[in-house]
């Protein structure tokens, strides 16, 4: 009579172990000692707290300088709403594209591909996640506060309140469309819905201030309102997300590593051409196909540009936030009239940016020359010609929000916007070997920094010459 026995497989190291020893390991290869890690801490804090709060106070002279003849408080107030709202909806964008959950290289390799439990693994991530963005937004939402004039402890906790619950719901609820198997259909109606949000409301404030009427502001306070109503959602999608964790897959974790390197990248190198890069090719790939059709007759130059206007036309957002900015404009005038004429030279670099794709694309790359074939100037000029146009029309549109007439000025800044954009578009590929001055507190890479602001540079001698002359 034969026996058969069974054996169990031996059961893998717990999440938990992992993690010991992993730190174990880190422990005997790490080189710094407990000062050195609080002195980065201490230097981080203090550059954060020094110049954020430089910018706050100085935001809040800015905005308590407006003669009250000049600004409707209930407009400023909701602009300031429509902000939060397009912000709001532009943070979510960016934290989907990040995922939010993500793993470096060598635990893609090493511990997702496991047999380990996920959710134990992902767990103590997901803790850290949610402590870090509520704290973030709710400085953010005190900070917001004391800008806008509150000197009230109890004001500023209700704001602080406030940015803690939509932090904590905002990474939560990414949390969660992160673990579906399909991206669920809110969590791409959600960002949308914020900017879309935000961008009407500033257009009702900016067409009721053109009529001669305000829309009144709310009886409750908005903090209060957003603080009771988001505080037991943020628990909810808080506790939800923390039992999705489990059918995070590996593939979500790691879809958004190259976008985190890519911003490292960035961040160190002073070089944003790497991570613009890829969000373009995403953007483009997230069209999937257009309709096809023949090209005017015309010569070289005509067939271009042609192209390079169905590009713009084709591009997700190019037009859109040409035209957002357009409103922007129009919404600093009835919010901040003293910052009108700076902002308004500053966007209009940005809207003519945005159409210059084109132009970075052709000048980029060597290869995409070659193959169109001619003069390197006819290539350039050829795709000048859609910013340009852009730049007319943008500039005239939007004047009228800053003075009621056109001026000589006017033939100094709009031809000095879109030379700016053509002389940042056209820039060559970084060189990271110039010169460095050393200074007492940290070096400074001068002709890098000279490299990488080629184009606000001179952005900048407009706002001057605007504030001189204008």
């Amino acid at each position: 009579m034969a026996v058969t026995t069974t054996t169990r497989p031996a059961a893998g190291p717990t999440a938990r172990q992992v993690r010991g020893w992993l730190r174990r390991s880190r422990r005997r290869h790490h080189t710094g000692s407990l000062g050195d890690t609080l002195t980065d801490i201490y230097v981080v804090v203090l550059f954060v707290g020094m110049y954020g709060w430089f910018a706050v106070s100085g935001l809040r002279g800015q905005l308590g300088s407006t003669p009250p003849a000049r600004v409707d408080t209930a407009d400023r107030y909701w602009i300031a709403v429509a902000l939060a709202l397009a912000g709001a909806g532009l943070v979510w964008r960016a934290v989907r594209v990040f995922g939010p959950l993500l793993v470096t290289p060598a635990a893609q390799a090493w511990v997702v591909s496991a047999p380990l439990d996920r959710r134990s693994w992902l767990l103590p991530r997901f803790g850290w996640l949610v402590l870090g963005a509520s704290a973030g937004a709710g400085l953010i939402g005190a900070a917001a506060a004391f800008t806008g004039g509150s000197d009230s402890a109890v004001e500023l906790g209700w704001a602080a309140l406030a940015g803690v619950a939509c932090g904590a719901t905002g990474v939560s609820a990414s949390v969660v469309a992160q673990a579906a198997r399909r991206e669920p259909r809110w969590a791409r109606l959600v960002g949308t819905g914020l900017v879309a949000a935000g961008i009407l409301v500033s257009l009702l404030v900016v067409l009721g201030h053109l009529a001669g009427f305000s829309i009144p502001r709310p009886p409750v306070s908005s903090t209060v309102l957003v603080g009771l109503l988001a505080s037991p959602v943020a628990v909810l999608v808080t506790a939800r997300a923390q039992r999705a964790l489990g059918a995070v897959d590996r593939a979500s974790l790691t879809a958004g590593a190259q976008y985190a390197d890519a911003a490292a990248h960035a961040a160190v190198l002073l070089d944003p051409s790497t991570l613009a890069a890829l969000v373009e090719g995403r953007r483009w790939r997230s069209i999937g196909r257009v309709r096809s059709r023949r090209f005017r007759p015309g010569g070289r130059f005509a067939v271009l540009v042609q192209a390079d206007l169905r590009r713009t036309f084709r591009h997700p957002s190019a037009v859109a936030v040409w035209a957002a900015l357009l409103l922007a404009t129009y919404a600093v005038a009835v919010a901040v009239p003293s910052i009108e004429a700076a902002a308004f030279v500053i966007l209009a670099y940005l809207a003519t940016n945005r159409l210059a794709g084109g132009l970075r694309t052709v000048s980029r790359s060597p290869g995409l020359r070659r193959a169109l074939g001619g003069h390197e100037t006819v290539l350039n000029l050829a795709h000048v010609v859609v910013p340009a146009v852009g730049a007319v029309v943008w500039y005239f549109a939007a004047l009228p929000g800053v003075r009621p007439g056109v001026g000589l000025i006017d033939l100094l800044l709009l031809p000095g916007v879109v030379a700016a954009t053509c002389w940042g578009a056209t820039r060559p590929p970084l060189r990271h070997d110039g010169v460095v001055v050393v200074t007492p507190f940290t070096m400074i890479p001068v002709d890098l920094m000279r490299q990488v602001l080629r184009g606000p540079d001179l952005v900048a001698v407009l706002v001057i010459v605007q504030w001189l002359l204008g």
